[in-house]
């Protein structure tokens, strides 16, 4: 655990140099775009670089469906914001750490910041594909951890996790949808590892212990990011039906990645909101 914990750290500090050497100025906030969202543009807000995951020294590559791997830098004048077209999961066969590599190299970088999106399977009957829920808070059902081994290196070794997400930005998110007209659910997002769907007995048992939403992502990226200090917004879109009942149909990519994507302009419409404002 020891050496693995110091190839994590030496990664890191590799990651945020290689940011850092092709793109020399400050990003103060992140974004993590899930399946189906890729290639989000923001209005108000212009390209000042990209930068291929496969040219950050020490970051894991992204081999999901619709994950581009690449690093987006795009800035309205006042503040630079990282558009990360792609991220990693437990699914790949990463560690923890790996899957949070780019969040403690952009907290390394001064991000203060971090809005995570994530394509899920609707547990609660009142949600239909293509709707937007809100996180505000999550189960952690993966039964691993990024801060399991580490030392105080990053943050404190117990990082307190009862308000994971930002009230101030969950606040702004629902100003937003509002605002635009846009309907917007609040819900706890559940995250396991996949890549295998969840039973039907599974989805019961998850909508049972509260949860609104399933998927494969998210949860440690959240935990990393509270564990170095930045405030979070999570945002998921609804892209599947995973009520478990007796009328439960098999999913398919496609119907999850078309879904992703009509979701994904209401998640625009509201972070172009939120990210001018915070």
């Amino acid at each position: 655990m020891k050496n693995s914990y110091q190839a994590f750290k030496q990664n890191v500090e590799s990651a945020q140099r290689s940011i850092r050497s092709q793109f020399g100025d400050s990003i103060e906030q992140a974004v993590i775009l899930g399946s189906g969202l890729s290639g989000l543009e923001l209005n108000g807000f212009d390209k000042v670089g990209d930068i291929e995951y496969q040219q950050i020294d020490g970051l894991p590559q992204s081999t999901a469906p619709s994950h581009k791997g690449l690093l987006e830098l795009v800035s309205n004048g006042t503040k630079t914001i990282a558009l990360c077209s792609g991220r990693q999961h437990l699914y790949e066969g990463y560690s923890a750490q790996e899957v949070c590599t780019m969040i403690y190299a952009l907290g390394q970088l001064g991000t203060n910041s971090l809005v995570v999106t994530n394509a899920a399977g609707a547990l609660n009957p009142n949600y239909r594909p293509g709707d937007v829920m809100l996180i505000n808070d999550h189960i952690n059902f993966t039964g691993q951890n990024p801060v399991i081994g580490q030392a105080e290196d990053f943050g404190v070794r117990f990082p307190d996790m009862s308000t994971a997400y930002s009230k101030t930005l969950s606040g702004s998110a629902f100003s937003a949808a509002e605002k635009n007209g846009t309907s917007l659910h609040s819900g706890i997002y559940i995250g396991v590892t996949g890549p295998s769907l969840e039973t039907s007995a599974e989805r019961r048992m998850f909508r049972t212990l509260g949860a609104d939403a399933v998927g494969m992502s998210t949860v440690l990226e959240v935990i990393a990011a509270n564990h170095i200090g930045m405030d979070v917004l999570g945002l998921s879109a609804i892209t599947n039906l995973a009520l478990g009942d007796a009328n439960q149909q098999p999913d398919t990519i496609e119907e999850v990645l078309a879904n992703a994507s009509l979701a994904g302009q209401k998640i625009k419409s509201i972070l172009e909101t939120v990210l001018a404002q915070n």
